[in-house]
């Protein structure tokens, strides 16, 4: 929420109103609002840009495993971060010491890097209006004896679905996060992040051979979205029929062959092999395979690829990122045609162009940098049913695990955890063991089929880049790719 009007229709009371209390109001508060201004004011003077980010946050994770609660955690953090940048240089200073001393001390260190300098201030961010999600902690609205009873009843219903089930693993966690961003010139933009996920695996034996299956969901709401018994026990079949396939499971084959990659979730291999190299940060070092490339055919016709941070509910998603800049629908590639990259506002300033509102950090303990936020590849108008009778031996790959790769060259190594052959046009026994072995720009130029199936994930990514962890989304329709390496145990 990014005016200062006072409370939004529908909502109590403003982000501003909410985080005013939360860092300036609390009880033992030793940081008034003016003095965070007046501080911010003197450490930015003669800067490009910068900003103090003002965090509070609420988490918490409660695991079952084997009929027991084995790790329970409740964690809050509030600190700042205070960034200066000149030029290319950036100083940044933190503390979990939410004290005007601190913020003394830190204002000293960031106008380091501004010595000698004189810059003009960047323009600041535009003003949002628009809130994607609640603004409610979701967890203060489901007691911790309800949880611990919901991943009991979870481990019950799946051991009475399936005999065959040895083990089950149940987690559900949650947080809430309180932002507000100070500029020099005094204008303020705040946001209050819920987020929650719920896990479940399995382990299923049978004839001896052990197995696991996973599902897991989440997003931007409280706990009611994921609690609820449909959506529970949806994760738990889906768990166990991940389970059975894999115990029916043959080795993958190895060589290279046709792809057909499922919709939603498959997409990791698009957020990794792909949309790092779309950050401004690597572009304007030419690190990325796609620098230079604006304007270019960089895929195949029918590709179009948006990062989109304005998805309701999403887990990528942000009302405004975490410099201020609200968030938008970026077209990175458009028809195949590679139209622009993801922004903070550092880069975005170096480069000449406008941010895209993807400037994100792990905590007040690091500075923002370009990160994706929701990366989706938009529907072609094929049905997933043509693709797989157009091959005739490939790989059908429905969900991923881990996976690597190089952001300079486009490389990458992923693993299936669902796959299946396609035989004949027909989609026929399950794989194990199946990793696909690529490029990324090289995939993009392989696609044949688009899917007009497009889907999201459930809601349970997050990226890692630089050691800071930022949660994100994926999604995309089903895609056919011709000549993919798949790595497999079985010559056939």
């Amino acid at each position: 929420m990014s005016n200062t009007s006072g409370p939004h229709p529908g909502f109590a009371d403003s982000p501003l109103t909410i985080t005013d209390r939360l860092f300036f109001q609390r009880d033992g508060a030793t940081l008034a609002r003016d003095d965070a201004e007046r501080h911010v004011k003197t450490a930015l003077a003669g800067a490009d840009d910068g900003e103090l980010f003002l965090e509070y946050r609420e988490s918490e994770s409660l695991n079952l495993d084997d009929g027991r609660i084995r790790s329970a955690g409740f964690d809050t953090t509030l600190g700042f971060g205070l960034r200066a940048v000149s030029g290319e240089a950036t100083g940044y200073a933190h503390a979990g010491d939410l004290s005007e001393q601190a913020l003394r001390r830190a204002a000293e260190t960031v106008r380091a890097v501004i010595a000698g300098r004189s810059g003009t201030t960047g323009e600041p961010p535009p003003a949002r209006n628009a809130r994607l999600y609640s603004d409610a902690n979701p967890l203060a609205l489901m007691p911790f004896g309800d949880r611990a009873a919901l991943l009991a009843e979870i481990d019950a219903y799946a051991r009475a679905r399936d005999a065959r089930v040895r083990q089950v693993m149940a987690s559900l966690g949650g947080e809430w996060q309180a932002v507000q961003i100070i500029r020099g010139d005094g204008r303020r933009v705040a946001d209050l992040r819920p987020l929650v996920r719920l896990n479940v695996s399995v382990v299923m034996e049978a004839n001896g051979r052990r197995e696991t299956g996973s599902y897991g969901t989440g997003g931007r709401y409280a706990y009611d979205r994921i609690t609820g018994a449909p959506t529970w026990r949806h994760a738990v079949e889906e768990a166990i029929r991940q389970a059975t396939l894999n115990l029916d499971s043959r080795a993958a084959p190895a060589g290279e062959m046709p792809v057909v990659l499922g919709p939603g979730w498959p997409g990791i291999l698009l957020h990794e092999a792909i949309g790092h190299g779309l950050e401004g940060d690597f572009n304007r070092k030419k690190t990325s395979a796609f620098a230079g490339l604006l304007g270019e055919r960089v895929a195949s016709s029918g590709v179009t690829v948006v990062d989109d941070g304005t998805l309701p509910d999403r887990r990528g998603s942000l009302t405004v990122d975490d410099e201020g800049t609200p968030t938008s629908r970026t077209v990175l590639i458009e028809d195949g045609i590679l139209r622009g990259y993801m922004q903070d506002r550092l880069n975005a300033r170096l480069m000449g162009v406008r941010p895209t509102g993807n400037g994100r950090r792990q905590s007040f303990a690091h500075a923002p940098m370009p990160r994706m936020t929701n990366t989706v590849m938009l529907a072609g108008n094929h049905a997933p049913e043509e693709m797989i009778r157009s091959v005739r031996r490939g790989l059908y790959a429905v969900n991923f695990g881990g996976g690597q790769v190089d952001i300079t060259s486009g490389k990458f190594v992923f693993s299936a955890s669902e796959a299946y052959l396609i035989e004949d046009g027909i989609v026929t026994a399950p794989v194990k063991g199946a990793t696909l072995i690529g490029n990324g720009p090289d995939a993009l130029t392989r696609v044949e089929m688009v899917g007009d199936d497009m889907a999201l994930d459930p809601g349970i990514g997050t990226c890692g880049k630089n050691g800071q962890g930022v949660p994100v989304g994926v999604g995309q329709p089903t895609l056919k790719l011709a000549g993919l390496t798949v790595g497999g145990t079985s010559a056939g």
